[in-house]
């Protein structure tokens, strides 16, 4: 070793022993890192080859960032679902292993935002702040940590709080034919929790954009927004995507019910989330069944809607409502992702074609609707005035169907069909006009006590916003105590019916 090469050793020492100070005496780690290779790529879906230590629903990442989620694992090749867009993805493309499942960001920083399922801002306002990290799939509460469904959940349809009333807790599914107002009904419950220290998660699965971008301005116009968090998969988006948006939305949930949080969950809709898993389970091959849907269709809504409850005092005592919406194609009610959904909630809400077409909105039908919580969760005065509502109504709808095949008709028939005539026009009710329970009681009390009886079909919309200004401005005490669920006397009753006799101009 000549003298030159010597001083570069001793310089090349003298480096390195600096570096050992400097950085504390590290040293570098080698680390196995499992690293597969793309197969194939298909819509929504792609098989990897590799990867021997995958588990199940394990996020993999993709050249590019791109992320997927191992779903099938076979003895050669997993089969994932695309989670991002796969345009750039290519046969002989690398995959890594990411070592963790499926989370979300979830915290108080989510509210009033738009994100996907990833918990990506979709609203342009920046980052979300999350407070923590809820994996996507969760199990459900324990029985012995649930509590009975006791609290209403007004949702501000006459129709609704006084045939089918809802608890918090409860799961109500909403079916009907496309474009017969679903989703305005539950726009409608959304909008009505203002002021009720209700928070309110809306997941629209498949949905189009521009339909999506109206119902979140449609918040934001009635100041709803500020309670409300808005998870969207477009139709546009991989089916993948689709498929974890309802899971992934009911953890951004589930974190405020576990604060003590009373939160209302309306997946829009499960429809478009089944087919979406049919999708991508034809494309990985798995066994098709009924309808060529797989054999866990039941499983993949049960696990998800079970997640729904009323959490005991020892765990907050918080609430999850879920308002799942499946469409129906051509009144089929019996269809079976439909029936599928029947079993597994807590009651329906039927909204029918015919009586959209004949103007009777919302379109609700009494006769195929029911909710098992049923009164148990309406305030005492309500239960007091709707009781027999739902029964009457009903027998109504028989006899005027009866009643057409016949001229002569006795006195009490008629009185019947008047009267049945009268509460079908008032539980019509337009869209983004919710109604306070005391306005509803009112109102609800007058017809049912005959004091519509004299008016005219045309004059009820205007006498029920006059028995709804008079209850407001004359009886203030009665509205509070109905608001806060307190019974009533019969004094109170008399009362109530005297000012609506009063405000519609009707003689005692």
């Amino acid at each position: 070793m000549n003298r030159d090469e010597q001083a570069l050793h001793r310089l090349l020492e003298d480096t390195f022993s600096s570096c050992q100070r400097i950085l504390g005496e590290q040293r570098p780690q080698l680390k196995y890192r499992e690293i597969g290779t793309v197969n194939f790529i298909g819509q929504g879906i792609a098989r990897i080859a590799g990867l021997p230590g995958v588990k199940s629903e394990e996020i993999v990442c993709f050249q590019g960032d791109s992320l997927g989620m191992a779903f099938n694992l076979d003895i050669d090749e997993v089969g994932t679902i695309l989670l991002d867009k796969s345009e750039h993805l290519k046969a002989g493309d690398e995959v890594r292993r990411t070592g963790r499942v499926l989370d979300v960001p979830v915290g108080d920083g989510l509210l009033g935002r738009v994100v996907d399922p990833m918990g990506r801002p979709l609203d342009n306002r920046g980052p979300v702040r999350a407070a923590q990290r809820y994996l996507a799939e969760r199990k459900a509460p324990a029985i012995m940590d649930r509590a009975p469904v006791t609290v209403p959940l007004q949702t501000g349809l006459k129709v609704v709080d006084a045939l089918i009333p809802i608890g918090r807790g409860q799961r109500e599914l909403i079916l009907g034919d496309r474009q017969t107002g679903k989703s305005s009904i539950a726009l409608d419950t959304i909008i009505n929790q203002k002021g009720e220290k209700v928070i309110c998660v809306y997941c629209a699965i498949g949905q189009r954009s521009s339909a999506v971008a109206k119902f979140v301005a449609d918040l934001q116009q009635y100041g709803a927004m500020d309670y409300c968090l808005v998870v969207f998969a477009a139709g546009e988006e991989p089916p993948g995507l689709q498929f974890i948006a309802p899971y992934a939305a009911t953890a951004m949930a589930e974190y405020f019910m576990e604060q003590g949080h009373d939160v209302l969950i309306v997946y829009d809709d499960l429809t478009a989330h089944a087919r979406a898993y049919r999708e991508l389970s034809l494309l990985l091959r798995r066994p098709p069944g009924r309808e060529a849907f797989p054999g866990d269709i039941f499983y993949i809504h049960s696990r998800l809607l079970e997640r729904s409850t009323h959490l005991n005092a020892a765990r907050g005592g918080g609430s999850l409502t879920a308002l799942p919406i499946v469409e129906t194609e051509a009144q089929n009610i019996s269809a079976y992702i439909p029936t599928n959904l029947i079993s597994i909630t807590d009651g329906q809400i039927y909204l029918s074609p015919v009586l959209f077409q004949k103007g009777i909105l919302p379109a609700v039908d009494a006769g195929k609707s029911v909710s098992r919580v049923g009164g148990k969760t309406q305030l005492a005065a309500y239960r007091a005035v709707a009781s027999d509502l739902r029964l009457s109504y009903s027998q109504f709808e028989e006899l005027e169907v009866f009643s057409r095949f016949g001229t002569r008709l006795d006195e009490v028939t008629r009185q019947t069909l008047e009267r049945g005539r009268r509460v079908r026009e008032v539980l019509k009710q337009n869209q983004y006009e919710p109604m306070p329970v005391p306005e509803q009681i009112a109102i609800l009390l007058a017809v049912t006590s005959g004091v519509f009886d004299r008016l005219m079909i045309a004059e009820i919309p205007a006498a029920e916003k006059a028995v709804a200004l008079a209850i407001r401005q004359q009886l203030p005490e009665i509205c509070v105590h109905l608001q806060s669920g307190k019974k009533l006397s019969d004094g109170d009753f008399q009362n109530l019916v005297s000012i609506a006799e009063q405000a519609i101009a009707i003689p005692e």
